[in-house]
């Protein structure tokens, strides 16, 4: 093999694993702005799931077999914006995935800044409208950012990354094959991330109060200029 060969194989070696690096770091962000953001709306907002839209369907059907329409409500109207965000960032990729300026998910994050901004200044009494915003940025941020180092992920709820992280930690279990053992450690590392994130938010929620959900607003703040970097 000549010499020029081997520089090729060693560049796209080292480029390869620059990409996937940078791919975990910025899932690994929004991961840890996920978190905090589902613990800031269960801890300061009512008990309500900003990104675990199961739980908060298993409460509304509850509330409303019950008989407690209002409480209801204050589940269903965030499902409702959960599938209005995953529309929207859907469309914005259709409509501006050749954007040259502005990567469209970056787009996307602008948007979920903007709207966990004005989250802040909700007082509680409009817990139910800070909820829907919240799910609302939590929708498109999930639709928008799907996989870590090229495999499918979430960064705003866990259970299809212990699925997934499990399943790799089985087939290295028996195969001893190390790229298995290396994708099940990127969701595990998502996971731990996520965990992080959520008790910060709701230890922080507690003691700074609803506009603690501004640090979100820095942390993808990050998240925008690392994808900025990566642009350059």
């Amino acid at each position: 093999m000549s010499n020029i060969a081997l520089k090729k194989i060693i560049k796209h070696a080292v480029t390869k694993q620059s990409q996937i690096t940078d791919a975990f770091i910025l899932n690994a962000i929004l991961a840890l702005s996920g978190g905090f953001q589902d613990a800031y709306t269960y801890v300061m907002r009512g008990g309500v799931f900003a990104n675990a839209q199961t739980g908060n369907v298993v409460l509304m059907s509850v509330n409303f077999l019950e008989g407690n329409v209002a409480k209801g409500f204050a589940y269903l109207m965030p499902i409702l914006s959960f599938v209005c965000g995953v529309f929207v960032a859907d469309n914005i990729q259709y409509f501006f995935k050749n954007a040259k300026k502005l990567h469209w998910r970056q787009m996307v994050l602008l948007i979920e800044i903007l709207s966990l901004f004005v989250v802040a200044f909700i007082p509680q009494e409009f817990n139910m409208i800070a909820n829907m915003l919240v799910s609302f940025s939590c929708a498109i941020q999930v639709q928008s950012f799907r996989k870590v180092a090229g495999n499918a992920y979430a960064s705003t709820m866990c259970i299809g990354n212990l699925r997934s992280g499990t399943s790799y930690f089985a087939s290295f279990v028996r195969s001893r094959d190390h790229v298995q053992l290396q994708k099940s450690l990127y969701y595990w590392g998502i996971i731990l991330i996520f965990a992080i994130g959520a008790a910060i938010g709701g230890v922080w929620s507690k003691i700074f109060g609803i506009k603690i959900i501004l640090v979100t607003c820095i942390i993808l703040t990050v998240a925008f200029f690392v994808m900025e970097l990566d642009r350059e």
